[in-house]
């Protein structure tokens, strides 16, 4: 099935294709009476959709919540936590996360931050690859103000984003903090105006979606490589990854159309 066929099939994910800009695909978390809340079946849609895309031929992809709700995502729905056993979960905590969904898609993730993005609408957010935000957005990680601490990869993403000190200040203390403070620790990469979002958002994916689509997978895969590899390591892996790319149809592409100075026709092979 197409991820159109899939997000019809939804209730909570809606998707948008060749939006922001041709060959991109906007992600839409829906679910604006609980604020876009995360609950099981909002996951489970969202993992559906995103499992689909990575297997389409979109190149960049926006995450972004609906409109009008305040929020990109509020965290997780308390409702589905506050009866589970711890044994009920850690089996819930052992399914594939929609957290790792995301940061694994081969295509580069943007994370149209429309709203306030707390708890598990934060370390959704800190799993896309960039992030664009309205200045009017609030974010932090409340969940220590619950007796819980962030489970979705929150406490491991955002030391690497800010800083050990940083990121403990902020999961201990429960602050929440504005965007413009947000892009001065380095969680938001671009911030912008409520005007100026959406245009920010199509600047980034296109800059994105118009290389081609196989070499941007090598390219997310090697800067990913850095958070989990020593630099010779890194270096070494990089190595292999460019050597690979010598093999691939759109290499040649890309330097016959630069040497005949005209646009290139990417295959993604």
């Amino acid at each position: 099935m197409t991820p159109e066929d899939i997000a019809a099939d939804c209730e909570t994910i809606a998707l948008r294709t060749d939006d922001p800009v041709d060959h991109a695909a906007t992600v839409v978390i829906d679910r604006p009476e609980a604020r876009n809340a995360m609950n099981d079946q909002l996951r489970a849609e969202l993992k559906d959709v995103l499992d689909a895309v990575d297997d389409s031929d979109v190149r960049a992809v926006v995450l972004t919540g609906s409109e009008d709700t305040g929020t990109f995502v509020s965290g997780a729905d308390l409702t589905d936590l506050q009866d589970r056993s711890v044994a009920e979960q850690r089996e819930w905590s052992n399914r594939r996360k929609v957290y790792e969904v995301v940061s694994a898609l081969s295509q580069p993730v943007i994370a149209r931050i429309n709203g306030h993005a707390l708890g598990g609408g934060l370390e959704l957010a800190l799993a896309c690859d960039m992030r664009v935000a309205d200045d009017g957005v609030r974010l932090g990680f409340p969940e220590i103000g619950l007796g819980l601490i962030p489970g979705g990869g929150g406490t491991q993403r955002l030391p690497r984003l800010v800083g050990e000190g940083q990121a403990m200040r902020l999961i201990t203390t429960g602050e929440v903090v504005d965007a413009a403070e947000g892009e001065k620790l380095g969680i938001v990469d671009v911030l912008a105006d409520d005007e100026s979002l959406d245009e920010a958002v199509a600047d980034l994916a296109g800059g994105v979606a118009q290389h081609s689509p196989l070499t941007l997978e090598y390219a997310k895969d090697a800067v990913k490589a850095s958070s989990r590899l020593d630099q010779e390591a890194g270096i070494e892996y990089e190595k292999e990854l460019f050597v690979q790319l010598f093999a691939t149809a759109d290499k040649a592409e890309g330097i016959a159309a630069f040497l005949e100075d005209r646009e290139p026709e990417w295959t993604g092979e």
